[in-house]
């Protein structure tokens, strides 16, 4: 009898434990492991895809086990924070290094795995590592079948077992058979799913009484326990074991048994699959056991479990990688309310949007940025001062140092550096904990817009930093002529596509004002122009109104068409502070507008003063600094007048 007065307040819906590893998946698909030449990361390993794939989800996760003292392993930290899971019960390993798996995708029906697991850091969980206060503050623990592989983790695990029952919670066990993680095949059998050992079948039956759930595939049923033929097995399940047995079965679905087992493999709860298209396997059952633990967990029947764990191993089926393609709580539902007409989920526009939208790094819902990524008028300022056009870029570090000084750490606080003139700029912009950098890629003063550097963004992207966001200005007026109206449009779309294939954020500059009347329709119209096209980007930075109507009709336009958008930044143009300041009052009614990126009205006097020999450097980053701070301080005291 657990007394409930003893027990911790639950912190956690469930902890997963066992396999932490980072994944590299071969990008170029229908090829042979051998002839891979670029690799994605991600996190891998079944407990610790599980735990991302339930906080994605909305339960309180967190993952148990260990993990190197060295790049991957504070990767795997990292990636678990940003996911929202708890790093609580990781454990860093000073001795040992943090598993590496190989994978690619072959065919439909071939996907080549290696795993690098000698002596590796996951494998050296022991029992000293289960704190038993941690494992009572959850409601669940996930066990999972390669940790009961070696003894220490097999204590590791039975010691967690033990806690979680006395304490009253659940035990689940994902089976998650790896003959070659068990010693029966070699390094280049990673990819085998089942081979027959009385030897692993007697272990695992030896865990079954403890569990309330039992999550298997068909082959995964048969080795823990011991049997040959499917029903058989099933049956020698229930004869030792109370809980709640779950059988995938692919494309088929799902049956879940919750009592009694028949002659009849259907005389259960059966989770019908959906008619997706099969791109790669691997993941697809800890997206499925994140889907049914939500279920499960979170009070629904086993029939609506069932039902959200098909769909999620459908989406994890019908995309590349593991942890990063399952999907949120938002996206599932969207999912089973819309459906979708691809049978390739990860064609899907819609669906994809959504992914992309409650995935993302970080938020940020207040943006103060210090935008030094101008290039021509940088260039003009020192032709006319008789500088070396080569000091542009010491004056770029400066700027980094001055709008540092006034963030002191803080968030919300970000910069635009170019790559042009601002290569060290970058390097000393990465030594300060800003929260977000932009880097642009139009040719400075094109119209129709043209790439600085390459007209193909997709392989120039590929080569920036994943925190790095894309920022392209555009002279568009929705009163442009047709043909370069469509010209920039398709250049947008373009840069849009490229942006979500590599996974980088984009914002889009529109500037309406230089090349026609701006009214309070005309950035509503532009906006609603490209929205029409499907270019739906993570921001926008807008010149400043008139008329606060003006505001309401952006704000209803980005609303409608794209409720995911981070919102809108306001520009400069060089104007005075004093102005910029009223521009900041103007949005008081404007949610969707979220700070400022302002350039020249805070770095133009420094500029010219410095490269003229007429400034030192303190007194330069000292000029920037009080300038940025100042409009800092105004749009926070707008901000503040809004929460009023």
């Amino acid at each position: 009898m657990v007394d409930p007065n003893t027990q911790p307040t639950l912190l956690l819906d469930v902890i997963t434990i066992g396999r932490a590893s980072v994944d590299l998946y071969g990008q170029q698909t229908g090829s042979r492991l051998e002839d891979v030449a670029s690799f994605a990361k991600s996190v891998g390993g079944c407990p610790a895809n599980i735990a991302i794939g339930t906080a994605r989800l909305g339960l309180r996760s967190a993952l148990l086990t260990r993990v190197g003292d060295e790049h991957m392993g504070r990767y795997i930290r990292e990636q678990m924070l940003r996911e929202g899971v708890s790093d609580k019960g990781l454990v860093t390993d000073k001795e040992r290094l943090t598993a590496l798996v190989l994978l690619s995708v072959e065919n439909d029906r071939t996907f080549p795995l290696i795993f690098y697991r000698e002596n590796c850091a996951d494998m050296a969980l022991v029992e000293d590592d289960i704190d038993p206060d941690f494992i009572r503050s959850a409601r669940a623990i996930v066990v999972t079948g390669t940790h009961f592989s070696r003894p220490s983790t097999d204590a590791a695990q039975r010691k967690a077992m033990r806690l979680i029952k006395a304490a009253g919670g659940k035990v689940v066990f994902d089976i998650d058979y790896r003959p070659n993680l068990w010693g029966l095949a070699g390094h280049a059998a990673g990819e085998s799913r089942y081979i027959a050992s009385d030897a692993v079948s007697n272990h695992l039956k030896g865990v079954l009484a403890d569990c309330d759930l039992i999550v298997g595939t068909e082959e995964e049923v048969m080795i823990a326990s011991g049997e040959g033929e499917l029903l058989d097995a099933l049956k020698t399940i229930r004869a030792l074991s109370n809980a709640t047995i779950v059988l995938k079965r692919g494309p088929m679905g799902c049956i879940v048994y919750d009592g009694p087992i028949s002659d009849d493999l259907e005389a259960g709860i059966v989770g019908k699959g959906f008619p997706i298209e099969v791109y790669n396997v691997l993941g697809a059952g800890d997206a499925f056991m994140s889907g049914f633990l939500r279920g499960w967990l979170g009070g629904e029947s086993l029939a609506t479990s069932a039902t959200w764990a098909n769909a999620c191993g459908a989406f994890a089926v019908s995309r590349l990688l593991c942890s990063p393609e399952i999907p949120t709580f938002e996206e599932l539902q969207f999912f089973l309310k819309n459906g979708s007409k691809l049978r390739a989920l990860r064609k899907d526009e819609a669906i994809n949007h959504v992914h992309w939208a409650t995935t993302r790094r970080s938020e940020i819902p207040s943006m103060m940025a210090l935008a030094c990524d101008h290039r021509l008028q940088l260039e003009d300022i020192a032709e006319r001062v008789g500088a070396d056009p080569a000091r542009i870029r010491d004056f770029k570090v400066l700027a980094v140092k001055a709008a540092a000084k006034v963030a002191g750490g803080r968030d919300g606080y970000g910069m635009l550096i170019d790559e042009k003139h601002g290569r060290e700029a970058m390097f000393e912009f990465a030594r300060h904990p800003f929260a977000w950098m932009g880097r642009p890629v139009e040719l400075p003063g094109s119209r129709p817009l043209r790439f600085e550097f390459s007209q193909d963004m997709g392989s120039q992207l590929v080569e920036w930093p994943v925190d790095h966001t894309i920022k392209c200005l555009c002279f568009y007026h929705p009163d442009d002529p047709a043909e370069l109206k469509t010209e920039q449009q398709q250049k947008l779309r373009t840069l849009f596509e490229a942006a979500r294939k590599v996974g980088r954020e984009l914002l889009i500059e529109i500037i309406a004002g230089k090349h026609g009347k701006l009214d309070e329709n005309t950035i509503p119209r532009a906006l609603e122009e490209l929205y029409a096209l499907g270019i739906k980007p993570d921001w926008w930075k807008l010149e400043p109104q008139a008329s606060a109507a003006a505001w309401k009709k952006i704000e209803a336009v980005i609303t409608d068409s794209d409720p995911y958008c981070r919102g809108v930044v306001l520009l400069g143009l060089e104007a005075p502070l004093v102005e910029l300041e009223v521009a900041f009052a103007a949005t008081a009614d404007a949610s969707v507008v979220k700070g400022f990126a302002v350039g020249r009205s805070i770095f133009a006097h420094a500029a010219e003063e410095w490269l003229a020999g007429r400034m030192n450097d303190q007194a330069a980053v000292d000029d920037m600094a009080q300038r940025f701070e100042q409009l800092t301080k105004a749009w926070l005291a707008a901000r503040d007048r809004r929460a009023a």
